[in-house]
């Protein structure tokens, strides 16, 4: 298998662990504070810029990932 590959594929590994691992943690700490509130559950415009921030670097991580490879063993 290519370095390069190889390396891009570990970057998608990790970038829809670390995406998943966001979501989660975000919908549990959502679905807790509307149980203490009383309120519906809904997250606020802070928590979804932050699951859109992971998700764009879990985006780029591949092609990185990729290009360190590369440079490093190719």
């Amino acid at each position: 298998m290519p370095v390069a590959l190889q390396g891009a594929l570990i970057g998608l590994g990790i970038g829809i662990v670390l995406t998943v691992f966001e979501w989660y943690a975000l919908k549990k700490s959502v679905e807790e504070r509307s149980a203490r509130l009383h309120r519906k559950i809904e997250m606020d415009e802070m928590e979804r810029r932050r699951v859109t921030t992971v998700l764009r670097f879990s985006l780029l991580l591949p092609p990185a990932f990729a290009l360190g490879f590369w440079i490093v063993w190719g």
